[in-house]
């Protein structure tokens, strides 16, 4: 799976450069994501602008590194847009995410 990921003071910008997250690709997109987390970065922004589609496997990676980061730090989400907007408040995960318009508002909310 390709993901660009960027640090600014201390702080990891995650992009995932997929059209889908799904059940093909979900388990490679955990393993990229727990391994940023076991590298200590705590607080992540996660830009899915490049994102279309999202299925309930990668909607639980996302809620995996929620649990995982716990206390110690947060996940922002920015650029949701479209359908993949729609299942996060679908499955009422627009509840438990902060999300943002962008990078730049995810980041200054730190």
């Amino acid at each position: 799976m390709d993901i660009d990921t960027e640090e600014k003071n201390g702080i990891l910008i995650v992009r995932p450069l997929e059209m889908r997250i799904d059940a093909s690709n979900a388990l490679e997109f955990k393993a990229t994501m727990m391994e940023i987390v076991g590298n200590g970065y705590m607080n992540i922004i996660v830009n899915l602008s490049a994102l279309k589609f999202i299925d309930s496997s990668g909607l639980g990676v996302l809620v995996a590194i929620l649990k995982t980061i716990g206390s110690r730090g947060e996940i922002k989400l920015c650029e949701v847009e479209g359908d993949v907007a729609s299942i996060f408040e679908l499955t009422r995960l627009d509840e438990i995410f902060s999300f943002y318009h962008s990078e730049s508002e995810a980041f200054n909310s730190f």
